[in-house]
């Protein structure tokens, strides 16, 4: 080793710089060795939007992991890279100015982002390809401990492909040398994602597959997919987050077989959160808040979603403190045999919801090995809710007529929907669906201008109100094979209130424009 000695100003101390790798590294004073810091452009990294800094980015990193750990820091910068592995008990620090560059792949496949991993044919099929690879990323990290990504900085996936084909300059969004992941995980365990910012994050902003102990707080993402999806992970809190996700979903716990088995997403809490899917890319970023033109109005997304990957399930989930902008709505659901059980969501705001403000699904597609029962659903309390402007789709509950959806309650809730459907969706009969793609458009349009109600057990409303801005012939709820229903406080439009088909011990109290009623048995109807 090759020692060049200077003066550092720091207490009178010398420093030195040294060759490591053929790079010269200059040396920290002592309080940035007390601190840990290491930083990237002492490796070779040149922060010029340009030139390739990926080899000096993970020197950086397996340097700070061959001492043990510390803080890998990009100071203001642009670092053009392709993949970057991460190590245990190292952070990545971006500084207010860093900016870590998702480069462009090369065009002859050579080179460029990590190869995708080999999948197990056997499972291969149980979930989407996207869930079933990690390392095609900007940023992965696979079994890994005590591992972080903080700063005020930006990860902007410009190079990510959105993995579906529809990046005009990728022939092969899934070929050799691309990548389509801003930060993927898998097997890791305590996980702080903080105060950075995500543009354009390809098919995921963030891809965390088994990792517990996941912190991801103030971090905004402003992307062309997905923004987090979080499957099989446990001890999980999501807050202080802004997710503008126009083409896909903003927060997406999930519980795939990517894992090769069955694992419950659990312990999870999502607060003080907005999600989006109607402004343009990046201006949510830029702070211009622009809108995307009316004719996106069928594309929009955005919103927190629990599946569609269900064969483990969720458990212990609080949603609390979230804004819904121009999104789809809050969806709950299992079709592959997990389950979805002890949920408490409270104080949400909502705005031009495009596709139900809740839906509640139990289905049986059942994709993942054969012989696994179909799933649960049950113990869901929602409280303290405003929706406005949404669209003719009401609130979804569907379970299947041999596994109904079980305990589910709904309190001070307020649903303001477009109202003025058509005289002959009154008189719908939905399908049912049972193997379908679980979406609250599944059923078609729906005979309700609050909510559709299908397949449950025990249900109970109180305080709801529903009202519609345009006169709407639909009842403001429709029950079918429902058991133990009970309404208490609820205001609805003027005229039918509830439409009710097999269902039975029903009662109503205290509801604006109706009488009270207690029907210990069997009913249909409408009134």
């Amino acid at each position: 080793m090759i020692l060049d000695r200077r003066r550092m100003l720091l207490g009178g101390t010398i420093g030195a710089v040294a060759l490591l790798g053929g790079t010269p590294v200059r040396a920290l004073t002592l309080a940035d060795r007390a601190r840990g810091w290491i930083d990237v452009r002492d490796f070779g990294a040149k922060g010029d939007g340009h030139a390739i800094d990926t080899p000096a980015v993970n020197k950086a990193i397996d340097h700070a992991a061959a001492r043990g750990g510390g803080t890998v820091w990009f100071p203001a910068g642009t670092y053009a890279c392709y993949t970057i592995r991460l190590k245990s008990r190292v952070t990545l620090h971006l500084d207010n100015g860093a900016t870590i560059l998702g480069a462009a792949a090369p065009q002859d496949g050579r080179g460029g982002y990590d190869l995708a991993e080999p999948m197990d044919p056997a499972i291969s099929s149980f979930q989407d390809f996207g869930h079933s690879h990690w390392r095609n990323s900007l940023i992965w990290g696979e079994g890994l401990h005590d591992i972080a990504i903080t700063g005020q900085g930006l990860i902007w996936g410009k190079g990510l492909g959105r993995g579906d084909g529809k990046d005009a300059w990728l022939k092969d969004p899934n070929g050799p040398g691309t990548g389509n992941k801003a930060i993927a995980l898998k097997n890791c365990r305590n996980v702080t994602l903080s105060d950075f910012k995500i543009l354009e994050g390809g098919w995921f902003a963030l891809l965390a597959t088994g990792v517990d102990n996941l912190t991801i707080d103030n971090v905004l993402v402003d992307t062309n997919r997905d923004g987090f999806d979080i499957d099989c992970c446990r001890n999980v809190r999501v807050s202080n987050c802004t997710v503008n996700s126009p083409w896909d979903d903003a927060i997406c716990p999930k519980s795939s077989y990517a894992l090769g088995m069955p694992r419950v997403t659990e312990n999870v809490t999502i607060s003080n959160c907005l999600v989006t899917g109607n402004y343009q890319v990046g201006s949510v970023l830029a702070g211009t808040w622009k809108k995307m033109p009316a004719e996106f109005a069928k594309d929009i997304h955005g919103r927190i979603k629990f599946g569609t990957e269900t064969n483990g399930g969720f458990r212990n989930i609080t949603i609390t403190n979230c804004i819904f902008e121009d999104s789809r709505g809050l969806a709950f659901q299992t079709v592959d045999g997990g389950m979805v059980e002890d949920v408490t969501v409270s104080n949400l705001t909502m705005r031009g919801i495009v596709n139900a403000p809740f839906f509640l699904r139990l289905g049986k597609r059942m994709r993942g090995p054969a012989g696994r029962p179909i799933g649960t659903m049950r113990r869901i309390s929602i409280q303290n809710v405003v929706s406005s402007g949404a669209n003719l789709l009401p609130s979804v509950i569907a379970g299947l007529a041999d596994h109904p959806i079980e305990d589910v309650h709904f309190a001070n809730i307020h649903l303001h929907h477009v109202g003025g459907a058509p005289t002959a969706m009154a008189a719908l009969r939905p399908p049912e669906a049972e193997l379908g793609y679980p979406e609250a458009t599944m059923f078609g349009d729906l005979p309700a201008s609050g909510f559709f109600i299908r397949h449950a057990r025990r249900v109970s409303m109180r305080d709801v109100e529903i009202a519609v801005a345009a006169p709407d012939p639909r009842p403001a709820f429709r029950l079918e094979d429902v058991e133990d229903a009970d309404f208490t406080g609820v205001r609805v439009p003027k005229g039918a209130a509830f439409s009710l088909d097999k269902v039975v011990n029903f009662r109503t109290a205290g509801n604006r424009w109706l009488k009270d009623r207690v029907i210990d048995g069997p009913v249909s109807g409408r009134f």
